[in-house]
């Protein structure tokens, strides 16, 4: 990998001028927030093309101990004497102008650039660049793919946003010229880097602390578009129309999947098994090419193996490679991840805090033989829940019991505008629907009444999964 300067212009990236790591000769490279799972990824990655790394955290964790082994100086805590004259300083989205370290780079004239911007230039080392954009579906799309790239013998870069058991945790350094990586649009973030083939899986109302609404998100959504050369390739999703909408001024090569929709990839004669699991044949314009099993549920993720297998035949990747690699994809952390058996009852934890994703992880939990299914919900920053009220109310029907616990704050302070029990106080009286605050208790409570057969789903994107642990550790203590 050679990273190179460039002066970013244009409709698709964000107007910067990006660090000439080359030509300033940057040999030390200093990572505010490395512990992140991210930026511990393109630390890694760094450390391996021979930079020195330091960098800093609120806390020591497995990761940085990891890093540690790797050659990089780890500092706890932020302070302005951790910046030891630095090349370069990345910083990742939670560290604010006023950061300590920050400020002292600022002071020694060190440059500074976000994570997405050096994610992009370390994108830009490579000839086969991919990143995985849309509101759902991310971390599993980007899995399922560079597991299928890799049992291929293409040997990728892989940096996804979750622990990915194949590859033993988010990063994995390859050696060809493939990269893979999701591209968030929060704070349009994805528009700092430089895909040879983008994916875009679908399009929703989200982060709405950033966007004023939908078409505000899809004008982002156009310009990562833009992002794509001419001579790259756009995966998109033919059966979601704000997709359709924000790729019609595409200049690259367009790839089209779907179920409803004529697509040149889609799925058809959808089966599901008696473990919920899908298989289905896909037909290549117009062509069966044969049927594929999938190892995770859910009618989300036959539209998520589409956009993978769709991006594999870009590559190169035989049909018949795809057929056979597919079934060994066993899934991600968090990912309707089954952790155990409770008084017979299945526990089952999953990253779900979008109405849309909650209904997806529903409808898969649907699929799965049960009883009845057990919804436990934390929602997930204030902002998110007050903009969408209303469709947290509705997404929770498919289930028969509803738990709702506190909003996880995450980046933002509670103004007093939206909470949980707002939420409960609007949701169908019909269904069986109470808030309950703490952790404890919940799980005490569904000790005493899940029954054998029973589906336990813990969802959202805070630490709501420790429910399922005291669930399960109650059965071994």
């Amino acid at each position: 990998m050679v990273i190179h300067p460039r002066i970013i212009t244009g409709k698709g990236a964000k107007n910067v001028i990006s660090f000439d790591l080359i030509n300033n000769k940057a040999h030390h490279i200093h990572l505010i927030g490395i512990g992140g799972i991210s930026m511990s990824g393109i630390a890694e990655i760094l450390l391996t093309h021979g930079y020195h790394i330091s960098g800093s955290d609120i806390r020591d964790s497995n990761i940085l101990e990891k890093l540690r082994k790797h050659g990089a100086e780890i500092f706890i805590g932020h302070n302005k004497d951790n910046i030891h004259n630095p090349d370069l300083v990345v910083y990742s989205a939670a560290i604010k102008e006023d950061n300590p370290e920050r400020l002292q780079a600022k002071i020694l004239g060190v440059p500074q650039i976000d994570r997405a911007e050096m994610l992009g230039q370390i994108m830009r080392g490579y000839d086969k660049a991919i990143a995985v954009a849309g509101s759902h579906g991310k971390t599993t799309t980007t899995s399922l793919l560079s597991i299928l790239m890799e049992y291929s013998g293409l040997d990728p870069t892989i940096l996804v946003g979750g622990e990915l058991e194949d590859i033993g945790g988010n990063i994995k350094i390859g050696k060809s010229q493939h990269f893979i990586t999701e591209a968030c649009e929060y704070v349009e973030s994805f528009l700092h880097f430089f895909p040879s083939i983008g994916i875009i899986l679908n399009i929703d109302e989200d982060h709405l602390d950033y966007y004023r609404d939908i078409n505000h998100i899809k004008e982002a959504f156009e310009k990562f578009v833009m992002t794509i050369p001419k001579e790259g390739f756009l995966v998109i999703c033919h059966d979601d129309e704000e997709v359709l909408d924000v790729s019609k001024n595409g200049q690259c090569n367009i790839i089209t999947y779907g179920i409803k929709t004529p697509s040149d990839v889609m799925a058809k004669d959808i089966i599901f098994n008696n473990e919920g699991l899908p298989n289905f044949i896909v037909s290549y314009k117009g062509e069966d090419i044969g049927r594929f099993y999938l190892k995770i549920p859910g009618i989300h993720n036959v539209y998520n193996s589409l956009a993978a297998i769709a991006t594999c035949h870009i590559l190169g990747i035989p049909w018949e490679t795809i057929i056979k690699n597919i079934p060994l994809y066993q899934g991600i952390h968090r990912r309707f991840d089954i952790l155990g058996d409770v008084k017979g009852a299945k526990i089952i934890d999953d990253y779900a805090h979008h109405p849309v994703e909650i209904r997806a992880t529903l409808e898969a939990a649907k699929q799965y033989p049960h009883k009845k299914i057990w919804a436990i919900f934390q929602p997930h920053t204030y902002s998110r829940t007050k903009a969408l009220l209303k469709d947290f109310a509705t997404a929770f029907d498919i289930a028969d019991h509803i738990i709702i616990t506190d909003i996880y704050a995450a980046r933002e302070l509670d103004n007093g505008e939206v909470s949980s029990k707002k939420l409960v106080d609007i949701m169908d009286n019909k269904l069986d629907v109470r808030y309950m605050k703490d952790f404890k208790e919940i799980s005490g409570y569904l000790y005493e009444n899940i029954a054998p057969g029973d589906l336990v789903l813990t969802m959202g994107a805070g630490d709501v999964y420790k429910i399922a642990e005291n669930l399960l550790n109650t059965v071994e203590g």
